[in-house]
């Protein structure tokens, strides 16, 4: 009997914490809205965007919605983070870790596809690209038979640069995705109080500014959505996949005609929920075994949607503990 009420428990703290009550959607004026959405990944940024000199950032989304403690899958390493981003589902489901996430090419018929195939299926003529430092997302996460232009340029001044000729030359994505490195790699060699990684935030501030305005100056922000994200932070000595605060929250920044100006995104987004923002951005409903949610904060006239914890009954136990760890770790 104590064994039952103990599961019965867990169950109800799971539900709790991972299905925060909001009521469904007031109003359907931000769903189907956008023509593009444009996802800018800064690889190793974390929370760090609000704690360093980025006025291209600020700029942007001056009007928009940001949260910068958005939490991350655990663990807090690329391959996890970048798959749930994708896919909407957390990583006890897709299981994809940087380890295997370069091995085995993926197809549409997948248990758990990214957003770029829900995006094909309801738009079969729609144009969709993805340009990554880390060939592992283009390689091993993003399916190779739905016709995504796919993009590796192992620097990301070069990178940027190709990202704007991409949109200079008329090209108008329905989904826009962007992997950049250099950040990270500053975060493994120097640490994230270092001046090398405060640089490398600033640096990815201007690729950021450059890949805005390349979207803007060819009309696209005016049925666009533009975010700006990262997939894990960096503890002070370098490196993550840990559990404290620095490697484990992280940035999610929107701009586009219906977001909510100065919007606080709500306390239980994820950064999984970048796949659910993209789906209802684009009118595309989401699938039931996708446990990504809208979060409330972002859309005007759209409070957040409940987490489906039904679908993840393993991340539902297991979230909320590591969230506790994560509060007790030292943030280091």
């Amino acid at each position: 009997m104590k064994k039952i009420i103990s599961v019965i428990l867990c169950l109800v703290m799971a539900f709790g914490v991972t299905s925060t009550a909001f009521a469904a959607p007031a109003g359907e004026s931000s769903f189907g809205a956008y023509k593009h959405v444009f996802i800018i990944g800064i690889d190793g940024a974390g929370r760090f965007f609000k704690e360093n000199n980025t006025p291209n950032f600020d700029r942007i989304f001056a009007d928009g919605a940001v949260k910068y403690d958005v939490r991350t899958e655990v663990p807090s390493d690329s391959g996890p983070n970048w798959a749930s981003m994708l896919t909407g589902v957390s990583y006890y489901k897709h299981w994809i870790h940087n380890g295997n996430s370069g091995e085995e090419q993926r197809t549409s018929d997948t248990r758990y596809p990214t957003v770029f195939t829900y995006a094909r299926r309801a738009y079969p003529d729609c144009e969709l690209a993805s340009f990554c430092n880390w060939d592992n997302i283009n390689f091993g996460m993003i399916e190779t038979d739905i016709n995504v232009t796919k993009v590796h340029v192992a620097s990301d001044p070069d990178l940027t640069t190709a990202i704007c000729d991409y949109f200079d030359a008329g090209n108008a994505p329905a989904i826009f995705f962007v992997q950049l490195d250099d950040v990270d790699a500053a975060g493994h060699g120097y640490g994230s109080e270092s001046e090398q990684y405060k640089s490398a935030i600033e640096r990815a501030d201007g690729y950021i500014g450059r890949i805005y305005d390349a979207v803007e100056r060819n009309g696209l922000m005016e049925d666009g959505l533009f975010i700006v994200t990262a997939d894990h932070g960096h503890t002070i000595r370098g490196g993550h996949g840990r559990f404290s605060m620095r490697e484990s929250t992280t940035t999610i920044a929107a701009v586009g005609k219906t977001v909510v100006a100065g919007g606080q995104l709500d306390r239980s987004t994820r950064d999984r929920d970048i796949a659910a923002i993209t789906l209802y951005a684009l009118g595309i409903k989401q699938p039931f075994n996708m446990s990504a949610r809208l979060p409330g904060g972002l859309f005007e006239n759209t409070k957040g949607k409940i987490r489906n914890f039904i679908v993840e009954p393993l991340d539902s136990i297991i979230s909320p503990f590591m969230w506790i760890v994560t509060l007790l770790y030292p943030d280091v």
